[in-house]
């Protein structure tokens, strides 16, 4: 039997969404970077020469249906696995029958594996060699970044094809041919519904077709046909039958990366409406509030640093109440937090110290202490000579005096550049006046 059966074969419990899978190319909407006019995954399908390939995209970005185009328009046995029921033996006996066909008939088999990512080592490794020499076309999918979840020499085998996701044109455009198509839609029906209300569930699909086409399905059959038989669906309908717009959001794969560096790099860049946005979207799709506490620690020391040392008290304060009172009233100290961070001054002269530091140590020749700073406290150091001519600077104007505290070989290594914005302005004039003091002799 066909994977992707006639949703003609039992209309009424299919849902919308699986009847309304493109047949071909032309119904496919969206991509039009890897499917467009003359693009090399459409001249490769029209031409039945496929490689093996992954798809890597958000949910309802084309991912699956692509794989049903491809089952439909290639000359191939088309074989689907889902990674999380099929195991090794699956793999093994798809693999005996593609060689088998091959040898026999001629025949090239394209197994299609649904959430690839989910396959564990040996599960790809059992692939490999029918994938090296032919014996199947793998079309792989999943909504995880492949080059952290699939293995190497498995993606040195295949073309990756990555789709975004879609644009609310073009989930509007889906949705109107689902209203229109008689033979797998609603056409059938009479359906009264604005076209800005279909934009309307096209804005909170957030790029997921399917997310789109069960709302709209929901709204439909739910809703009772007036005395005039007509369905009519306004916008409340629409908010009531998606309750919630759909947050895409993996605390383990691609898109939770995306969004930490966003929030990161809205705090370095000054930007605290953006910070506060991403930090409410990692809050409303569930990320552990100590994940959230421990960025928003790290990013006080590396990027306000002592530009203004307050920021890393009170990232600290937030990440301890996180710790006693958490959710969802940890939300208001994280969100100081992250307010006072990205509005304070920047400065990322602390990490640059100290990985100017542990490189310098890490690639060259260690140097010994200076006599006069070893360790004196114990019977027989002042006869080494150990703490012998050190200075104590509380004895001196403005507790300072110049005086080696670095190995004899780096003793003028700088690893310390101060930044020039709030606290650290500071810092440097101060440092600038103890030199130049000491400079011109007026101890």
């Amino acid at each position: 039997m066909n994977l992707f059966e006639n949703a003609r074969d039992d209309k009424e419990n299919r849902p919308l969404a699986f009847r309304m899978r493109p047949r071909s190319l032309d119904e496919f909407f969206g991509q039009e970077d890897i499917v467009g006019e003359n693009k090399l995954l459409r001249r490769a399908i029209k031409a039945d020469r496929l490689q093996s390939l992954i798809f890597y995209g958000p949910p309802g970005s084309g991912k699956t249906s692509l794989a049903q185009i491809i089952a439909l328009e290639t000359k191939a046995n088309f074989v689907k696995l889902n990674a999380v029921t099929s195991g090794v033996k699956d793999i093994r006996e798809v693999i005996k029958k593609a060689k088998s066909d091959k040898d026999i008939y001629n025949k090239k088999t394209i197994l299609f594996i649904d959430e690839i990512h989910r396959f564990n080592k040996s599960q790809q490794d059992a692939l490999l060699p029918s994938v090296e020499n032919g014996t199947v076309i793998m079309v792989g999918a999943t909504t995880e970044n492949p080059y952290f979840e699939v293995n190497s020499p498995l993606l040195s085998r295949s073309r990756i094809f990555r789709l975004n996701e879609l644009s609310a044109d073009n989930i509007f455009s889906i949705l109107k041919n689902a209203l229109n198509d008689k033979e797998r839609g609603l056409g059938e029906l009479k359906i009264d519904i604005y076209d800005k209300d279909l934009k309307f569930i096209a804005e909170l699909a957030d790029g997921d077709a399917r997310v789109a086409l069960n709302t709209l399905e929901l709204a439909v059959l739910t809703t009772p046909q007036n005395k005039n038989g007509i369905i009519k669906i306004d916008k409340d309908i629409i908010e009531d039958s998606m309750q919630k717009k759909i947050i895409n959001y993996d605390k383990k794969g691609d898109n939770h990366y995306d969004i930490v560096s966003a929030f990161i790099k809205s705090m370095r860049g000054s930007d605290p409406d953006a910070a506060v946005y991403w930090l409410a979207r990692m809050i409303v799709a569930g990320e552990d509030p100590r994940f959230i506490a421990r960025r928003v620690v790290i990013h006080a020391a590396e990027d306000v640093g002592l530009a203004d040392p307050t920021a890393l008290i009170l990232a600290e304060s937030a990440a301890r109440a996180v710790e006693q009172i958490g959710f969802p009233e940890a939300r208001i100290p994280l969100a100081e937090a992250v307010i006072y961070i990205a509005s304070a001054p920047k400065s990322n002269s602390v990490i640059k110290a100290i990985d100017s530091a542990v490189n310098y140590v890490e690639n060259n020749h260690q140097g010994k202490v200076p006599v006069h700073l070893r360790d004196s406290h114990y019977s027989g150091a002042e006869d080494l000579g150990h703490g012998l001519n050190y200075k104590y600077p509380h004895d001196y104007p403005d507790n300072y005096v110049k005086q080696n505290y670095l190995p004899d070989n780096i003793s003028n290594k700088q690893f310390y550049q101060p930044g020039s914005l709030g606290r650290e302005k500071q810092t440097a004039e101060f440092l600038r006046y103890l030199h130049e003091k000491h400079d011109k002799g007026e101890d």
